[in-house]
Formats: structure tokens, sequence, C-alpha cells
């Protein structure tokens, strides 16, 4: 059975928490102890109906201001699916919270309130949609039961939303825009009787059948360790561990180490004492290779012909997530597979106001949760891919070197 990763984004009170309570309690996913909890939470609310909310708003600061702050990943499946939902936080001061969230969803949820139609943060939460290349985003318009069910209500916000997709470059996205009351289950599980005038399917039934998007990107395996057994039974055992990050790749395949260059073939790969003719993306394997390379943690195995060019200077998309100003006087670390060099971000190229979604000229530093264009260069050449290409070895984080802290988050253009 396959995973399906979910990514959910809503402004405050749009429902997306109900809204994920509900698809929990349609599918039998809530323990009984766990029910009877939000029952009682509930009856202490003074509200007639159970509060689904509860269940996805786990912090207390969350339930006492009703909004969500935290990434949370939830779990559950049907007999045809396996689930995992990152509920990530809608509002401009948790963008941060957003994109890591959203990093490896496979479809992103966007809930509008039928009442008030694209709001600001609707752009934003499409406009990371976009920038992550999440392949489906389904917009539920939520809340019909407040508008009387209204087909020319949905018609409008519909049709506003592909208006709004259509102003963003990446238009291959499949969009399904869905009428839906999470309050009271309306095309969630099943098909409404309150909105005859809807022919598409129920957002759960559209979940199931959602093709798995394919990896994409050739073969990347960032080296994490040399392996060299003190042993006589592999005395002469010399082996490449890491994880695969995307690709594939076969023995007998021909494998070229970067940044040296230097090129061999594979002999062997090995994975839980086992040897296995391939490896896939996101298996953590060791590779042997036919001839005696120098090749230590940092280093990059890729097959030979699909090489990606070696470069120090770069541009890119990054998220600002320190509270201390960007400073293009300083130099930060870069952490790209399991090299991490010195790096400087040379240049602010436009600020991106994800509201409006117009391009801003820079000011004196990004602040926390700012999005921009930057140009990077590098303490050495390093082997990335363009993001849109090869996701997995398109991204990196920036880091402060003498705090620690992750600073940034980025995607190579």
């Amino acid at each position: 059975m396959d995973v399906f990763r979910i990514a959910t984004a809503g402004s405050v009170d749009d429902g997306k928490s109900t809204l994920i309570g509900r698809l929990l309690y349609e599918t039998n996913s809530i323990t009984t102890d766990k029910l009877e909890a939000i029952e009682r939470a509930s009856q202490r609310k003074g509200i007639g109906f159970l509060d689904l909310s509860l269940l996805t708003d786990g912090l207390v600061a969350e339930r006492e201001q009703g909004i969500t702050i935290d990434v949370a990943h939830i779990y559950f499946n049907t007999p045809k699916r396996k689930f995992i939902i990152a509920d990530s936080p809608g509002h401009v001061e948790y963008t941060r919270n957003m994109i890591t969230g959203a990093s490896r969803a496979q479809t992103s949820v966007i809930l509008v309130d039928a009442r008030k139609g694209i709001i600001e943060q609707t752009h934003r939460h499409y406009f990371i949609a976009n920038l992550l290349r999440i392949p489906y985003v389904i917009v539920c318009v939520n809340k019909m039961d407040l508008v009387n069910y209204s087909e020319e209500v949905f018609t409008k916000i519909k049709n506003d939303f592909l208006k709004l997709s259509a102003s963003l470059p990446n238009t291959q996205q499949q969009i399904v825009v869905i009428p839906v009351s999470s309050l009271h289950g309306d095309n969630l599980t099943t098909r409404s009787q309150n909105m005859p005038w809807y022919t598409g399917e129920p957002l759960l039934t559209l979940l199931e059948s959602l093709p798995v998007p394919a990896a994409r990107g050739s073969f990347r395996m960032p080296v994490q360790l040399a392996i060299r057994p003190r042993n006589e039974s592999h005395h002469d055992f010399r082996g490449y561990a890491g994880r695969v990050s995307s690709g594939k790749i076969n023995v007998g395949d021909a494998v070229t180490v970067l940044p040296s260059g230097r090129s061999s073939k594979v002999t062997g790969i090995h994975k839980n004492g086992q040897e296995q003719s391939t490896a896939t993306d996101r298996e953590s394997v060791t590779i042997t290779i036919a001839d005696n390379i120098d090749i230590s943690r940092g280093d990059m195995l890729v097959r030979t012909g699909e090489e990606p060019t070696l470069k120090t200077e770069h541009k890119a998309f990054i998220c600002w997530m320190d509270s201390h100003l960007l400073d293009t006087v300083k130099s930060y670390l870069i952490q790209h597979g399991t090299q991490r060099i010195k790096a400087k971000v040379t240049q602010v190229n436009f600020v991106q106001d994800t509201a409006s979604l117009q391009q801003l000229a820079p000011s004196e530093g990004l602040k926390m949760n700012e999005i921009a264009q930057v140009n990077l260069k590098t303490a050495k050449p390093l082997p990335v891919d363009v993001y849109h290409d090869n996701p997995a070895n398109g991204t990196f984080i920036l880091i402060d070197e003498f705090t620690n802290n992750t600073v940034a988050v980025g995607f190579f253009e």
C-alpha cells in the first residue's frame, strides 16, 4: 500500500483543523479514549456538537487561541492508501513553518472560506505550493453551509483561484476545486446531497485516486561514510555508505565521483548485510566500485553521463528563518547533501511579496519569513541540480556558523 503525503494550508477560522478532524472521524482513525476526551472538551466549551478541530490543535496555545502554530504530522489510512498530513499554520508569521511542512508533500489542500473568497493568505499558500512544485493542488471551498450551498458563490471563487494560478510560472500543477462543509461533512468522504450541482468526486475519493507522482531526478548519492571493516573476513572491503537521494543505480553501471570527476563501475550494492542488484531513491545502501578512488564524506556518486554542473555561483530562492536580519557581508555555512562549506549571499535580487505576488526591491536585509531570490557564492564548487528538475538535490539550508542555528532554507534555480 503506497503512502500519500498531504500538506494543508488555510487562514485562521477557515476550518482546516475541523476538516482534518472530520477526515479522521469518518475513516475511523480516532481511538475511543481520544474521542471521549474530545467529547468532554466540546462540552466544556459549551457547544452542542463534537469539536473535531481539537484533534489537530495539539498545543495548549493553539487550543486557547484557535490557531495552528506548529507543523503536526497526522497519520491515517483507508483500505486503498496510507496518508500523512503535514498540518501547517496559515498565518504570515509562520511562513517558514508552511514551507518546511509542505516540502515533501505530493498534494496541497488549500482551504478557502466561502464567505470571504480568495484573500491575501490564499495567495501566500498557493505561492508556496507553486514554489515547491507540488504536483496536485486541491482547493476546498469550505463553509458552504453558511452561504446556503450557493453554486454561484462557489463558481466565482473557483474562477478567481484559477485566475490566480495562471499568474504564476508553474502551470503544470493539476488543480481541483471542491465545495465542502467540514462541520457537516459535505463532500468530504461522500458526495453531498446539499450540492447536487457539484458532479465531481468528494475529497477523500480524490485523495485515494490521485496517482503517486514519479520521483524526479537522475541518480544522486551523497556519501556519508567510507567503510573499511577491521576484520579478516572483510580485510579488503572498501564501500561507500549513503542514502540515495534520487534516481536509481544498478550493479555494472558506470559512476562518477564528484567533485573529483573520476569514474568507475559499481561492483556491488549492500543493504542490511544483503547484496542486491539495484538501489533506488530513499534507500540507505553501501556501494562498492571497481577502482580505488579517494572518496570521503561530502563527495557525491552520480551516474556517468548524468553529472550535474559543478559551480560556485548559484541563483536560488530562500526563506529566511532567523530573527536576525540576513547580512550580505557575513559568511554562513551551506549544507547541501552531506557537504557543509562556507557560503555568502552576495546579492538579494528581489523580495517576493507572497500576498500581492509582486517582486519588491530588497531592503537592507531579509527579515524572518521573507522569501527572496538571491545570488550565492560557495567556497567550493557544489554538484547541484535545479530544484524543478531534481528536488532532492536542489535544496539546501544555510546555517549560522557561530550559533549553529538554521537561518534559511533554499531552492536552487
